[in-house]
Protein backbone atom coordinates (compact mmCIF):
# COMPACT_ATOMS: atom_id res chain seq x y z
CA UNK A 1 0.00 0.00 0.00
CA UNK A 2 3.20 2.17 0.45
CA UNK A 3 4.79 1.41 -2.33
CA UNK A 4 8.31 1.58 -0.75
CA UNK A 5 10.60 -2.03 -0.93
CA UNK A 6 10.22 -4.42 1.98
CA UNK A 7 13.10 -5.81 4.02
CA UNK A 8 13.19 -8.69 5.61
CA UNK A 9 15.56 -9.64 8.26
CA UNK A 10 16.79 -12.83 10.65
CA UNK A 11 18.84 -11.79 13.59
CA UNK A 12 20.35 -15.18 14.73
CA UNK A 13 22.69 -15.46 17.45
CA UNK A 14 26.26 -16.33 16.13
CA UNK A 15 27.69 -19.59 17.73
CA UNK A 16 30.24 -19.62 20.23
CA UNK A 17 33.06 -22.02 20.62
CA UNK A 18 31.56 -24.23 23.02
CA UNK A 19 28.19 -24.15 25.07
CA UNK A 20 26.57 -25.64 27.80
CA UNK A 21 23.18 -26.49 27.84
CA UNK A 22 22.64 -26.71 31.91
CA UNK A 23 25.83 -24.73 33.14
CA UNK A 24 27.78 -28.30 33.39
CA UNK A 25 31.44 -28.27 31.93
CA UNK A 26 31.07 -26.65 28.44
CA UNK A 27 31.82 -28.99 25.62
CA UNK A 28 32.87 -28.22 22.15
CA UNK A 29 30.50 -27.17 19.31
CA UNK A 30 30.18 -29.75 16.17
CA UNK A 31 32.34 -29.11 13.47
CA UNK A 32 29.21 -28.28 11.69
CA UNK A 33 26.69 -26.86 13.39
CA UNK A 34 28.11 -23.16 12.22
CA UNK A 35 26.77 -24.12 8.72
CA UNK A 36 23.72 -25.97 10.25
CA UNK A 37 22.83 -22.71 11.78
CA UNK A 38 23.12 -20.44 8.31
CA UNK A 39 20.85 -23.40 6.43
CA UNK A 40 18.35 -23.18 9.27
CA UNK A 41 18.28 -18.81 9.14
CA UNK A 42 18.35 -19.31 4.97
CA UNK A 43 14.92 -20.96 5.95
CA UNK A 44 13.63 -18.81 7.69
CA UNK A 45 14.26 -15.73 5.56
CA UNK A 46 13.42 -18.02 1.63
CA UNK A 47 9.87 -18.89 4.24
CA UNK A 48 9.18 -15.17 4.68
CA UNK A 49 9.88 -13.99 1.35
CA UNK A 50 7.67 -17.12 0.11
CA UNK A 51 4.59 -15.55 2.39
CA UNK A 52 5.16 -11.75 1.56
CA UNK A 53 5.07 -12.56 -2.14
CA UNK A 54 2.20 -14.92 -2.06
CA UNK A 55 0.60 -11.69 0.13
CA UNK A 56 1.03 -9.57 -3.23
CA UNK A 57 -0.76 -12.27 -5.37
CA UNK A 58 1.63 -11.78 -7.89
CA UNK A 59 2.31 -8.17 -7.85
CA UNK A 60 5.41 -7.19 -9.56
CA UNK A 61 5.83 -3.69 -7.86
CA UNK A 62 6.62 -4.44 -4.49
CA UNK A 63 10.66 -4.87 -4.40
CA UNK A 64 11.42 -7.33 -1.84
CA UNK A 65 14.79 -7.98 -0.55
CA UNK A 66 16.56 -10.09 2.83
CA UNK A 67 19.53 -10.59 5.21
CA UNK A 68 20.33 -12.52 7.57
CA UNK A 69 22.44 -11.15 10.59
CA UNK A 70 24.68 -12.35 13.30
CA UNK A 71 23.85 -10.45 16.40
CA UNK A 72 22.44 -10.10 19.38
CA UNK A 73 18.33 -9.46 18.63
CA UNK A 74 17.03 -6.66 20.36
CA UNK A 75 19.90 -3.79 20.29
CA UNK A 76 20.27 -5.21 16.03
CA UNK A 77 16.60 -4.59 15.78
CA UNK A 78 16.64 -1.22 17.28
CA UNK A 79 19.17 -0.21 15.59
CA UNK A 80 17.71 -0.89 11.96
CA UNK A 81 14.87 0.91 12.72
CA UNK A 82 16.82 4.28 12.06
CA UNK A 83 16.54 3.57 8.46
CA UNK A 84 13.31 2.29 8.26
CA UNK A 85 9.68 3.81 7.90
CA UNK A 86 7.89 0.82 9.89
CA UNK A 87 8.79 -2.35 11.17
CA UNK A 88 6.84 -5.29 11.33
CA UNK A 89 7.24 -7.89 14.46
CA UNK A 90 5.25 -10.74 15.83
CA UNK A 91 3.92 -10.98 19.42
CA UNK A 92 5.77 -13.48 20.45
CA UNK A 93 6.77 -16.72 18.80
CA UNK A 94 6.57 -20.71 18.87
CA UNK A 95 8.09 -22.59 22.49
CA UNK A 96 9.00 -21.08 25.50
CA UNK A 97 12.43 -19.65 24.62
CA UNK A 98 10.96 -18.03 21.77
CA UNK A 99 7.99 -16.67 23.40
CA UNK A 100 10.47 -15.29 25.95
CA UNK A 101 12.46 -13.41 22.89
CA UNK A 102 10.00 -12.07 20.97
CA UNK A 103 8.06 -10.68 23.41
CA UNK A 104 11.39 -8.99 24.64
CA UNK A 105 11.79 -8.03 21.09
CA UNK A 106 8.20 -6.26 20.44
CA UNK A 107 7.82 -5.13 23.64
CA UNK A 108 11.64 -3.64 23.20
CA UNK A 109 11.07 -1.67 19.73
CA UNK A 110 7.71 -0.34 20.93
CA UNK A 111 9.61 2.03 23.92
CA UNK A 112 13.13 1.69 22.21
CA UNK A 113 12.40 2.38 18.28
CA UNK A 114 13.01 4.87 15.94
CA UNK A 115 10.01 4.49 13.76
CA UNK A 116 6.71 3.36 14.21
CA UNK A 117 6.14 -0.24 15.06
CA UNK A 118 3.46 -2.86 13.87
CA UNK A 119 3.04 -5.44 16.34
CA UNK A 120 1.08 -8.72 14.53
CA UNK A 121 -0.55 -11.47 16.82
CA UNK A 122 -0.92 -14.93 15.57
CA UNK A 123 -3.12 -14.94 13.24
CA UNK A 124 -6.72 -16.75 14.20
CA UNK A 125 -9.68 -17.28 12.43
CA UNK A 126 -10.82 -14.41 10.53
CA UNK A 127 -14.34 -13.06 10.91
CA UNK A 128 -16.56 -12.18 7.97
CA UNK A 129 -16.49 -8.97 6.25
CA UNK A 130 -13.10 -7.79 8.80
CA UNK A 131 -11.64 -6.47 5.78
CA UNK A 132 -14.30 -3.78 5.71
CA UNK A 133 -13.94 -3.05 9.52
CA UNK A 134 -12.77 0.12 10.45
CA UNK A 135 -9.52 1.53 11.55
CA UNK A 136 -9.30 2.71 15.53
CA UNK A 137 -7.38 4.99 16.48
CA UNK A 138 -6.48 6.83 19.97
CA UNK A 139 -6.20 10.71 20.26
CA UNK A 140 -5.19 13.08 22.94
CA UNK A 141 -3.53 15.99 21.45
CA UNK A 142 -0.18 15.24 22.18
CA UNK A 143 2.42 14.58 19.10
CA UNK A 144 2.88 11.04 19.54
CA UNK A 145 -1.10 11.03 18.95
CA UNK A 146 -0.86 13.38 15.58
CA UNK A 147 1.89 11.07 14.37
CA UNK A 148 -1.04 8.36 15.44
CA UNK A 149 -3.45 10.08 13.62
CA UNK A 150 -1.95 10.66 10.33
CA UNK A 151 -0.66 7.12 10.40
CA UNK A 152 -4.19 5.74 10.86
CA UNK A 153 -5.97 8.46 8.44
CA UNK A 154 -3.16 6.90 5.36
CA UNK A 155 -4.35 3.36 6.31
CA UNK A 156 -7.92 3.66 6.42
CA UNK A 157 -7.46 5.20 3.14
CA UNK A 158 -5.36 2.86 1.55
CA UNK A 159 -8.20 0.07 3.04
CA UNK A 160 -11.09 2.10 1.70
CA UNK A 161 -12.68 1.88 4.92
CA UNK A 162 -14.09 4.12 7.81
CA UNK A 163 -11.73 5.45 10.61
CA UNK A 164 -12.86 5.54 14.99
CA UNK A 165 -11.31 8.19 16.40
CA UNK A 166 -11.45 7.76 20.30
CA UNK A 167 -10.69 10.53 22.48
CA UNK A 168 -10.63 9.50 26.36
CA UNK A 169 -11.17 12.31 28.94
CA UNK A 170 -10.14 12.05 32.85
CA UNK A 171 -9.87 13.62 35.75
CA UNK A 172 -5.76 14.86 35.30
CA UNK A 173 -7.38 16.70 32.24
CA UNK A 174 -9.32 18.91 34.19
CA UNK A 175 -7.65 19.42 37.89
CA UNK A 176 -9.06 23.07 38.34
CA UNK A 177 -12.46 21.75 37.47
CA UNK A 178 -13.37 19.22 39.76
CA UNK A 179 -17.28 19.85 39.84
CA UNK A 180 -17.78 20.69 36.27
CA UNK A 181 -20.69 19.01 34.65
CA UNK A 182 -20.56 15.92 32.56
CA UNK A 183 -22.34 17.73 29.80
CA UNK A 184 -19.71 20.48 29.44
CA UNK A 185 -17.06 18.62 30.05
CA UNK A 186 -17.98 16.03 27.03
CA UNK A 187 -18.68 18.86 25.06
CA UNK A 188 -15.21 20.28 25.19
CA UNK A 189 -13.87 16.90 24.95
CA UNK A 190 -15.75 16.69 22.06
CA UNK A 191 -15.14 20.25 20.37
CA UNK A 192 -10.81 18.83 21.05
CA UNK A 193 -11.25 16.05 19.20
CA UNK A 194 -13.24 17.68 16.54
CA UNK A 195 -10.60 20.13 16.04
CA UNK A 196 -7.66 17.50 16.25
CA UNK A 197 -9.40 15.55 13.57
CA UNK A 198 -10.42 18.51 11.15
CA UNK A 199 -7.05 19.43 9.19
CA UNK A 200 -6.90 15.55 8.20
CA UNK A 201 -10.20 15.10 7.75
CA UNK A 202 -9.80 17.76 5.00
CA UNK A 203 -6.92 15.65 3.74
CA UNK A 204 -8.44 12.25 3.57
CA UNK A 205 -12.14 13.45 1.85
CA UNK A 206 -12.66 9.85 1.22
CA UNK A 207 -12.51 8.77 4.52
CA UNK A 208 -15.58 8.72 7.55
CA UNK A 209 -14.58 9.37 10.20
CA UNK A 210 -16.48 8.32 13.42
CA UNK A 211 -16.00 10.26 16.40
CA UNK A 212 -15.83 8.93 20.15
CA UNK A 213 -15.48 10.48 23.41
CA UNK A 214 -15.21 8.46 26.74
CA UNK A 215 -14.43 9.58 30.26
CA UNK A 216 -12.47 7.02 31.62
CA UNK A 217 -10.57 3.71 31.10
CA UNK A 218 -9.14 4.62 27.92
CA UNK A 219 -6.98 1.44 27.54
CA UNK A 220 -10.50 -0.66 28.25
CA UNK A 221 -12.66 1.11 25.58
CA UNK A 222 -9.48 0.62 23.15
CA UNK A 223 -9.44 -3.14 23.62
CA UNK A 224 -13.54 -3.43 23.31
CA UNK A 225 -13.70 -1.54 20.32
CA UNK A 226 -10.59 -2.57 18.46
CA UNK A 227 -12.79 -6.43 18.60
CA UNK A 228 -15.15 -4.82 15.72
CA UNK A 229 -11.69 -3.00 13.77
CA UNK A 230 -9.09 -4.63 11.84
CA UNK A 231 -6.83 -2.39 12.91
CA UNK A 232 -5.65 -0.45 16.43
CA UNK A 233 -3.67 2.69 16.18
CA UNK A 234 -1.81 4.60 19.21
CA UNK A 235 0.89 6.72 19.99
CA UNK A 236 4.22 5.79 22.17
CA UNK A 237 3.73 8.58 24.36
CA UNK A 238 2.08 11.95 25.78
CA UNK A 239 0.95 13.83 28.52
CA UNK A 240 -1.81 13.49 30.95
CA UNK A 241 -5.34 11.84 30.88
CA UNK A 242 -5.50 9.47 27.47
CA UNK A 243 -1.81 9.41 27.27
CA UNK A 244 -0.79 8.89 30.97
CA UNK A 245 -3.04 5.81 31.26
CA UNK A 246 -2.31 4.55 27.81
CA UNK A 247 1.40 4.78 27.33
CA UNK A 248 2.90 4.19 30.57
CA UNK A 249 2.42 0.75 31.97
CA UNK A 250 -0.59 0.06 30.29
CA UNK A 251 0.71 0.23 26.47
CA UNK A 252 2.48 -2.59 26.47
CA UNK A 253 -0.35 -4.52 27.58
CA UNK A 254 -2.77 -2.83 25.00
CA UNK A 255 -0.11 -4.08 22.21
CA UNK A 256 -0.34 -7.29 23.58
CA UNK A 257 -3.55 -7.95 24.60
CA UNK A 258 -5.11 -7.09 21.74
CA UNK A 259 -6.34 -9.45 18.77
CA UNK A 260 -5.94 -7.36 15.89
CA UNK A 261 -2.83 -5.70 14.61
CA UNK A 262 -1.32 -2.50 16.45
CA UNK A 263 0.65 0.28 14.80
CA UNK A 264 2.60 2.52 17.86
CA UNK A 265 3.46 5.60 16.25
CA UNK A 266 6.45 6.54 16.87
CA UNK A 267 8.97 9.97 15.81
CA UNK A 268 12.12 10.00 15.29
Amino acid sequence: MRDVPLKVVHVAYPAIGEFSGWGLSPAPLPGDFGQFQEQQARTVIDDAVAVAEAATEGDGHLRISSEVLWSTLVPTLVDLTKEAQMIAVGCRGQGALARGLLGSASTALVHHAHCSVAVIHRDGPRPAGCDQAPVLVGIDGSPASESATAIAFGEASWRGVDLVALHAWSDADWPDFPVMEASAIKASAEDVLAERLAGWQERYPDVTVRRVVVFDHPARHLLERSESAQLLVVGNHGRGGFAGMLLGSVSSAIVHAVRVPVIVARQR
